[in-house]
């Protein structure tokens, strides 16, 4: 009989995704030798080599690469089990694993932790801010217990539901203050500043202007930078409604709306299908309606979730 332990399978799983022993063993606040020794246990005992030991990185072998998604569908079981338990509860507790792209969690994180900590005080809160590609790989993958994006994501093994939709603004320079405001037409003959490749929101933007790429290419990491740009007199740029208030406050811009059809995009929450948690997961959704001062969107024959006030 083959002695692997569960620590060794997180170990192990820890130490593909960072591909380093030393950045693993942070992760798994541990220390490095320990992490070591204890894949070497696991090899020893599988009798095979799981990785390549350079001398800055590691590298899976053909029996690691084998092995890696029967771990990773094992550790999604076992935490699984602990969310069978959770959602057998009356009451929302224990660690909830959120993640949010970077277009809404610096606008929406804070109400949503303060709304949750109020209406489910023994919630253990875990969020991770990244791109929606990786999320998606991560929820999917069991890391994540639901993660907070714009839809659709069209991800088969995940449930996606729809909380609310907002328009995007035009941002100007602030001479700019009471111009027309541009169509899509002539928007695409303007200097227009986006998010970097890899943001859904530079490709909602470039949809918005019917456009493959802007003719002079100016991105950032991030609203606020593009802002920025946007106040010095660079361009223009789009943003969502959730981010004027904290993007805009320093910066001397000038703000417009489209007239309608107007740009927008759909927020809403994805999780496993198989996740016990589903019903858990759609009282947090109301509650990042709540936080984004929004109704959530619904079929007519749908209720509304009771517990959830404004």
């Amino acid at each position: 009989m083959i002695n692997i332990t569960l620590r060794q399978l997180r170990y192990f799983d820890a130490l593909v995704r960072h591909g380093h022993f030393g950045r693993a063993a942070e992760a798994c606040s541990i220390s490095q030798p320990a992490l070591s020794m204890q894949i070497k246990e696991m090899e020893v005992a599988l009798g095979g080599a799981l990785l390549e030991r350079g001398a800055r990185q590691v590298a899976l072998t053909t029996f690691g690469e084998e092995l890696l998604q029967r771990v990773r569908d094992i550790l999604r079981s076992v935490d699984e089990l602990g969310d069978f338990a959770r959602a057998s509860r009356d009451r929302l507790a224990g660690r909830l694993r959120v993640g949010m792209i970077p277009t809404i969690a610096p606008y929406l994180l804070p109400k949503i932790i303060e709304n949750l900590a109020r209406m489910h005080p023994e919630l253990d809160i875990h969020v991770r801010e990244t791109l929606t590609p990786k999320l998606i790989k991560e929820v999917a993958e069991g890391r994540l217990d639901t993660a907070i994006v714009a839809l659709p994501v069209s991800e088969p093994s995940l449930t996606e539901i729809a909380l609310f939709k907002e328009n995007f603004l035009l941002v100007r320079p602030g001479d700019q203050e009471g111009m027309p405001t541009p169509n899509r037409e002539t928007l695409r003959e303007m200097k227009l500043l986006l998010l970097e490749e890899g943001h859904c929101f530079r490709d909602q933007a470039l949809s918005f202007c019917n456009m493959q790429a802007p003719r002079e290419v100016l991105d950032a990491s991030s609203l606020s930078t593009l802002v920025q740009m946007v106040g010095a007199g660079i361009g223009v740029t789009l943003i969502p409604e959730m981010a004027v208030e904290v993007e805009t406050r320093s910066a001397p811009v000038s703000l417009a709306r489209f007239k309608n059809p107007q740009p927008s995009r759909t927020i809403g929450m994805v999780w496993r299908k198989s996740s016990p948690l589903a019903r858990q997961l759609e009282q947090i959704s109301e509650a990042v309606c709540l936080s984004a001062g929004k109704m959530r969107h619904r079929p007519a024959t749908e209720p509304a979730l009771r517990g959830i006030t404004a």
